[in-house]
């Protein structure tokens, strides 16, 4: 399986995706600059963390609007799986394939630690190797990641089961404890913390690794078991 990570001006952590991908993992993935990208070769798109053109405006609201962006939204439309972590979640509600904005964190600081969430539903192709309402630990680290949405729109994540992750102790005052959520096609994730941080446990946990096995799981289930 083929990883692309998508790099703008400004992303920091797409080595460490890189990493959790090739070494962690497993799989192929390639740093895709931005520019000019051709995404038709892979089979899962990254949107890794950072501040995307410097957090100019709002949080990934230029690079939403960059034309890589199109591509991922066509890529997002025939089912490829798109992971967007932390800034890449902000590009995602920004170029609106998830509903919802972020906020500045309610204590106005950036937050950097370790924070344990619970996998609300595991039914997902990002989180088939968890276990219903498992408890894990991931870092984060933002400063604008208080998630935000409409009493109608959270009453919709609510019903569709597209409250993915939330936070045990809520650090940054999402609405709803909402620390990751999914697009009702099933094959779109955003999510503030950072499961390419936790994917040995020399890095304190190992369990994002979970996450990225079982997009590879669903992708070979689908289009390898049988061939």
């Amino acid at each position: 399986m083929k990883f692309a990570v998508i790099v703008f001006p400004g992303s920091n952590c797409d080595r460490d995706m890189y990493h959790a991908v090739k070494d962690s993992l497993g799989e192929e993935a390639e740093l895709v600059w931005y520019e000019n990208a051709d995404l038709s070769g892979f089979d899962a798109i990254l949107l890794p963390g950072g501040f995307s053109y410097g957090d100019y405006l709002r949080s990934g609201a230029i690079a939403a609007t960059s034309t890589i962006v199109n591509q991922i939204k066509q890529k997002a439309s025939e089912g490829t799986p798109v992971l967007g972590v932390c800034n890449g979640f902000q590009v995602l509600l920004e170029s609106g394939l998830l509903p919802g904005a972020m906020l500045r964190n309610k204590k106005l600081k950036f937050m950097c630690r370790q924070e344990e969430l619970v996998v609300e539903n595991n039914q997902t192709q990002f989180t088939t190797s968890y276990g219903e309402k498992e408890a894990i630990i991931l870092p984060i680290a933002h400063g604008e990641g208080n998630y935000y949405c409409d009493e109608g729109v959270l009453a919709d994540l609510e019903a569709n089961r597209q409250i993915v992750f939330r936070y045990a102790d809520n650090p940054n005052g999402s609405v709803g404890d909402i620390a990751g959520i999914i697009n009702k096609q099933g094959n779109v994730l955003g999510m503030m913390p950072h499961p390419e941080r936790a994917t040995e446990s020399v890095l304190g946990s190992a369990d994002g690794l979970k996450l990225f096995e079982s997009v590879v799981n669903h992708w070979r289930e689908a289009y390898v078991a049988g061939v």
